[in-house]
């Protein structure tokens, strides 16, 4: 598990400084990559962590981007507050969902990329970006299935 938690964490300091090095444009990437990752990381998490310290490891990779980039410090604030709201309403659509983890993790991730989708750019650049937000959401969907694809596989293979 500790494994699971650096990368998660990795993937989310990465995308977020790679949004304070190049700005909005390269959101949709990021989604795809990093953040699709991360909501089915989060979903793996959430089965295997308390809800306090899936807290404090958000809020961690918040902090741990504003030490490796203090000039990233409105992007630290949005993705710590965009993915805590996202991770509540995930973990919420997560734990009412029955089924497969997969079916579970894909339609709650569904919920949190909207949420994250929505709150993140509107916050980080101050104002609201239509394209920026739905090309993020459409990004984040289809990276979630395809990086859940890929965890569900290497969860069976390794068993």
């Amino acid at each position: 598990m500790p494994f699971v938690i650096a990368l998660y964490a990795a993937a989310m300091t990465l995308a977020n400084l790679s949004i304070a090095q190049w700005g909005p444009w390269v959101s949709p990437i990021n989604a795809f990559l990093f953040i699709g990752l991360d909501l089915a990381l989060r979903d793996w998490l959430h089965t295997r962590l308390k809800a306090w310290q899936m807290g404090g490891l958000i809020a961690a990779t918040g902090l741990l981007t504003y030490v490796l980039n203090p000039a990233a410090g409105m992007i630290a604030i949005a993705s710590a507050v965009s993915f805590t709201a996202a991770a509540v309403v995930d973990w919420g659509v997560f734990i009412k969902t029955s089924g497969t983890w997969f079916k579970r993790s894909n339609k709650s991730n569904v919920a949190g990329a909207a949420i994250d989708s929505l709150l993140f750019p509107t916050i980080a650049f101050g104002a609201l970006m239509p394209q920026i937000v739905l090309a993020q959401f459409l990004a984040k969907v289809f990276g979630g299935v395809m990086w859940s694809v890929f965890l569900t596989r290497t969860v069976k293979a390794l068993k």
